[in-house]
């Protein structure tokens, strides 16, 4: 099969088309003919390489939309031809941590494309459990761009954000992947929500999402138009997946008692916080990674229903993923960047 893999870590050059055998289907398994894949910076951390062992090559891409090729001899209630998603969060199903709805928290917790290999290829395997049934409510494409980012903005503002109707909600960068899902679930929830954006293009976009006030992030000070909005109270929730170009201000918008709760560094990991701010004010920082199956499922029946919607940016075929990884990496997208597999 075609799959655009690595055989070591580096940036986009070591990228190659490559033709690797088609993955073994055992008992329980189901193979997936892939239509379509998101992306994500995950992705440009794995291939630039992490503090973990991969297999090699390693072909990455954790939001695999497809359809069943293959079934194992064990498997039940899925059919060929079958359209399907391939969960990006996988636990072992047994332990107190999957059982208590904390998927991340197992010590078997594989996020395929990162632990395992992913989806920018022809054909992918996984698990049973992991195959997800679609309906037609949207294509291919559009359903790759929803499993982990809407997951992920779900866990952070419902999970570990807590939030209520009525609670104001930063969040920063419309237009990224978990921005675009996080403005639409706040708003969901009943909160008012306030946003940053850099362009005209990002601005408009986070309005048809439905956000409250957009902050013209290059020319208004973030902090500033949060403290004159709330009179100087701040917000309840700060969802924050940028690092540190946005961290020191993001703890300023932070109302007595409320919560940054944080997914990513793509401005950098190393940040710097006052613990006399910290405790004074009885804030709360958490972190966040991605979510359970439990969240995945409820998330995709509210897209389903067409409450929360897929923003695609533009697509990339299969052999230009190092175009569309050098895209991703120049954050001017609006919404995701998926690719096509022919």
């Amino acid at each position: 099969m075609k799959a655009l893999a690595f055989a070591r870590n580096g940036g986009p050059d070591v990228l190659e088309l490559m033709d690797l055998p088609v993955p073994e289907v055992g008992p329980e398994d189901v193979l997936v003919r892939v239509l379509a894949c998101g992306l994500n910076h995950l992705d440009l951390w794995v291939r630039q390489g992490l503090p973990m062992q991969i297999p090699m090559p390693h072909i990455g891409g954790c939001e695999t939309v497809g359809e069943i090729a293959r079934c194992g001899s064990a498997v039940r209630g899925l059919t060929v031809g079958q359209r399907v998603m391939i969960s990006p969060t996988q636990g072992c199903g047994r332990c107190a941590a999957c059982h208590q709805g904390r998927d991340p928290g197992c010590r078997e917790f594989c996020i395929p494309g990162e632990h395992s290999q992913g989806g920018f290829c022809e054909f992918a395997v996984a698990s049973a459990r992991h195959i997800i049934p679609l309906s037609n409510t949207w294509t291919p494409v559009e359903w790759a761009a929803t499993p982990l980012v809407f997951l992920t903005a779900w866990s952070m503002l419902h999970r570990h954000g807590r939030i209520q109707p009525g609670d104001d909600v930063l969040v920063q960068g419309a237009s990224s992947g978990v921005g675009s899902a996080a403005v639409q679930i706040a708003r969901l929830a009943g909160a008012r929500v306030f946003t940053t954006a850099s362009t005209t293009a990002k601005q408009q976009l986070a309005r048809d999402l439905g956000a409250d006030f957009v902050i013209d992030s290059p020319q208004q000070s973030f902090a500033e138009v949060i403290k004159q909005e709330t009179q100087g109270r701040g917000v309840d929730i700060v969802i924050e997946h940028v690092g540190q170009a946005v961290w020191k201000d993001s703890l300023k918008c932070l109302a007595h008692g409320g919560r940054l709760v944080t997914c990513g560094a793509t401005t950098g990991p190393k940040v710097e916080i006052d613990l006399r701010f910290f405790f004074i004010r009885e804030i709360e920082i958490v972190g966040a990674c991605m979510g359970s199956r439990g969240e995945l499922d409820q998330v995709l029946k509210l897209l389903d229903r067409r409450l929360l919607r897929p923003v695609v940016d533009r697509t990339f075929p299969l052999e230009q993923l190092a175009a569309a990884q050098q895209y991703l990496d120049a954050r001017q997208q609006l919404g995701k960047v998926v690719i096509e597999v022919a």
